[in-house]
């Protein structure tokens, strides 16, 4: 059958709900149209601009009756940038949002019955990022330097971000204009030509030290002591200067080298008490106020009385395993990657914990040995990339059967296909809590609590 509209129509829908992408979705005659700038309970007309098979796409070219969250979107970029996918919903708007969306995956993906409660959100849900990757490219008649468009490699030259700190806001309007004089290139992505591809700001709240790290095609850098003093005066407070060279065609940001050019090599931050070394390329929440709210759900989900063995399967840096060791009687970690098991192993003798342990390898490798070992585990948590969690580790948990596992999720599809796996396998999952890591974009972390039934 065809679609019941064609591509230059214009009709009048009710939205319905939103896309990952922040889409509004609305249906003619049972045909799915994804509309930008559309919000949910909204009559809107729309242009059609696409149609497939089994949807089609449109933008809105009228709202006939608002959404009563509707705001205008405070960033000037907003309707360029593909950073944020919902600034034009009021943040109140956006947490009721969340949960349903979480709601709704759990019942439809997972056949998940608990309890999901209100998200978790911030009291000032701005500048909250702490980690700012801004490429830098060739204008027609200057530098330019800002984010990408949606689902391109087009830069919005932009002055400032809203969500960013003020530092990567000084670095993003100020580099810009200092690089003719300084005799260094914007990286050319079509001509591999160029010098400086990204400029990565990274800051410690906590302690509100910035690092400011220039990704270049080539260990050349032209008048460097300039560039120093450059970067020193656009960021009074920057601790560490670095140069990371990436010389290949690629859209990865960094490269393998790594050279500090002035100041420390890492800087520190603190989320609650525990303290983070964090270098150039560490892998590190983006927002540590938000962090610590995840981190102690997950370790009032825990519920440890201070004699628990505890895992912690994908560990990375040993973020949450940390939190944890402050309650349990010891903890181990295990990650794939062997830097972020040194990373964790450098942070543990920085807080001077001596009850942990981590290991290099696969989740689904290494526990299944600690078991054979008699590590067992009261408690196993899990916080995996978007993925989810790999079908061996999984098998594992439900071989194993720790009394309890909590898994902290960046994605509400996986942890909706993971935690049905895991009920099907003894488990019962007992409530999930949604916390908001990144306001005014559709992602939504959340954190489950599951018991082994009896």
């Amino acid at each position: 059958m065809s679609a019941p509209v064609k591509k230059n129509d214009r009709v009048t829908v009710t939205v319905e709900d939103l896309t990952h992408d922040g889409n509004g979705v609305a249906k003619v005659d049972g045909y799915p149209l994804f509309i930008q700038g559309a919000l949910p309970e909204e009559t809107v007309e729309i242009h059609v601009l696409k149609t497939l098979k089994n949807y089609g796409f449109a933008k809105v070219v009228d709202i006939i009756q608002p959404s009563a969250d509707r705001i205008e979107a405070p960033c000037i970029y907003f309707d360029q940038c593909g950073g944020c996918q919902l600034q034009h919903l009021s943040y109140e708007g956006q947490l009721k949002w969340k949960r349903k969306m979480v709601e709704n995956v759990m019942k439809r993906l997972g056949k998940i019955d608990a309890p999901v409660y209100p998200v978790k959100g911030m009291e000032n849900p701005w500048t909250y990022r702490n980690k700012a990757q801004i490429p830098f490219a060739q204008g027609e008649e200057a530098a330019i330097a800002g984010f990408y468009k949606t689902k391109s490699h087009t830069i919005v030259d932009m002055e400032r971000c809203l969500i960013q700190t003020g530092e990567a806001d000084a670095i993003l309007g100020g580099l810009k204009r200092e690089l003719t004089k300084l005799g260094i290139e914007p990286y050319h992505e079509m001509t591999h030509s160029g010098q400086l591809r990204h400029v990565v700001v990274r800051k410690g709240r906590a302690t509100n030290e910035v690092m400011v790290v220039l990704v270049t095609k080539s260990r050349k850098l032209p008048q460097k002591e300039a560039a120093i003093d450059v970067i020193k005066r656009l960021v009074p407070n920057v601790a560490s200067i670095v140069q990371n060279v990436n010389g290949e065609k690629t859209n990865v940001i960094f490269g393998d080298i790594t050279i500090t050019l002035w100041g420390k090599e890492t800087i520190e931050d603190r989320i609650g008490d525990v303290r983070f070394e964090i270098s150039a390329r560490s892998f590190y929440q983006v927002n540590p106020e938000q962090t610590e709210v995840l981190y102690k759900q997950a370790l009032d989900y825990a519920q440890l009385e201070g004699n628990e063995r505890v895992i912690d399967a994908y560990c990375g840096i040993g973020s949450i395993s940390l939190f944890l060791a402050q309650k349990a009687g010891f903890v181990m970690g295990v990650e794939i990657v062997p830097q972020a098991i040194e990373d964790a192993k450098r942070n543990a003798e920085l807080n001077g914990f001596t009850n942990t342990y981590f290991e290099a390898g696969a989740a689904e490798d290494v526990i299944p040995r600690w078991y054979k070992e008699g590590k067992e585990a009261d408690v196993l948590v899990v916080d995996p990339p978007r993925k989810g969690c790999d079908e061996a580790l999984l098998n594992t948990i439900i071989e194993q059967k720790p009394k309890r596992v909590v898994y902290v999720s960046c994605n509400p599809a996986t942890l909706a296909r993971d935690l049905r796996i895991l009920e099907d396998g003894g488990y019962k999952t007992q409530e999930i809590q949604p916390v908001d890591m990144f306001p005014h974009t559709t992602h939504c972390e959340a954190v489950a609590w599951l018991e082994l039934a009896d």
